[in-house]
């Protein structure tokens, strides 16, 4: 448990005020069913309402979970890229949505930390939700008092509950970020998809947004590093193989109900050996995706990635988000059409791993050509 603590740090002060024991960690681990249970019972609230159910913010909020990356000195965890690939892993077993929301706000707290000092009042707040997008989806006007900023951010996961967003800004055509309050931005309700729809993905709209000039940086290439590149796409998987893993929950508990196989003389699913060797089959390919991710975080941690190591170590990612969706469609075909329903989680998170999995940082044909193109430059030279 000690190596654990270290991970995560220090308790947030509100965290820290509720159960003060042996540490945030600690309770973190203790309360993780009661965590899962509450994402799991509304998972679907969450899904029907296209952003995180009440219910389902209050838990992550109390059990710390967007202090993950909130720095150590402003009372947060600035966890480890392991310990953020394992939490979002858990929270995705019960809703991937809600990990999903999680790790945006590990990846624009880290961007905000990367940009600005800590002491200028960023993070006020442990547990503060941010947003954020890298995409430089406005522009920004210099003023005698700031930055005009006017544009739009697709894609932000949580802003309709988020305190902060972290967005990247073209200002004088080169890349900067600014860090604002949601509520001086106008969130346009773009989210239609088929899957992680409880995110709220929607755009976020700048119009005329005049942000002070201690709000606004330049970007530098160490904010990029290949390092934060791999805490970022983690934040991407995490999720998606924790809704690898719901999905395997589900299933297992098919074969436990004591369904049998229709229009065969089984009584029961694991009679037929078929059923066993497609359910082995579906389990290693989550341990194998499990086993790359964690693989990949711990290399993360224990040393600075290079250029090479980039592709080679997103490459490895692509094919762990294939494993899942390949594991899920294994598990649709065990569950039959009943899969499909409505009622069942199954459909959910198959939704839910199908969207995530196609994430850019997950991309596979861009993942080797990438590597491709890094092995080939190290070859010649």
């Amino acid at each position: 448990m000690e190596a654990r603590t270290a991970a995560y740090g220090p308790a947030p002060p509100a965290y820290g005020r509720r159960r003060a024991r042996s540490g945030w960690v600690d309770a973190m681990m203790d309360d993780a069913a009661m965590t899962s249970d509450i994402l799991r019972a509304h998972a679907e609230k969450t899904e029907q309402n296209d952003r995180l159910a009440p219910e389902c913010l209050d838990v992550l909020r109390e059990a710390g979970d967007f202090a993950l990356r909130t720095p150590r000195e402003q009372g947060g965890a600035w966890a480890s890229t392991e310990a953020v690939a394992r939490r979002l892993t858990a929270l995705g077993r019960a809703c991937p949505s809600s990990a999903w929301v999680v790790g945006t706000c590990v990846t624009a707290k880290n961007l905000a930390s990367a940009c600005f000092s800590r002491t200028e009042g960023v993070f006020t707040d442990a547990n503060l939700l941010f947003c954020g997008s890298g995409l430089p989806g406005a522009q920004g006007t210099r003023a005698a008092d700031g930055v005009r900023v006017n544009g739009r951010w697709p894609n932000v996961s949580g802003c309709e509950d988020a305190a902060l967003a972290s967005l990247a800004v073209l200002i004088d055509g080169a890349l900067s970020f600014i860090v604002v309050p949601v509520a001086e931005l106008t969130i346009d309700r773009t989210w239609q998809m088929a899957g992680m729809r409880g995110t709220g993905s929607h755009t976020l709209v700048a119009e005329n947004l005049l942000v002070p000039a201690e709000r606004v940086v330049g970007a530098a290439p160490a904010m990029f590093s290949p390092n934060d590149q791999m805490l970022y796409a983690m934040t991407v998987l995490g999720p998606v193989l924790g809704g690898a893993q719901g999905a395997l929950d589900v299933t297992n508990a098919m074969f436990a109900s004591g369904r049998k196989p229709f229009m065969t003389a089984y009584t029961r699913m694991g009679e037929s050996p078929g059923a066993r060797h497609w359910l082995a089959e579906a389990a290693h390919l989550v341990e194998r995706a499990e086993q790359t991710m964690l693989v990949i975080a711990k290399e993360t941690d224990v040393r600075e990635l290079s250029d090479v190591d980039l592709p080679r170590l997103r490459m490895a990612l692509a094919d762990a988000a294939r494993d899942c969706r390949a594991a899920v469609e294994l598990l649709l075909d065990l569950n039959g059409a009943s899969g499909f329903r409505t009622s069942n989680a199954l459909q959910r998170f198959w939704r839910d791993v199908a969207v995530g999995s196609r994430h850019p940082h997950l991309n596979p044909y861009l993942g080797v050509e990438r590597y491709g193109t890094a092995l080939a430059d190290v070859a010649e030279g």
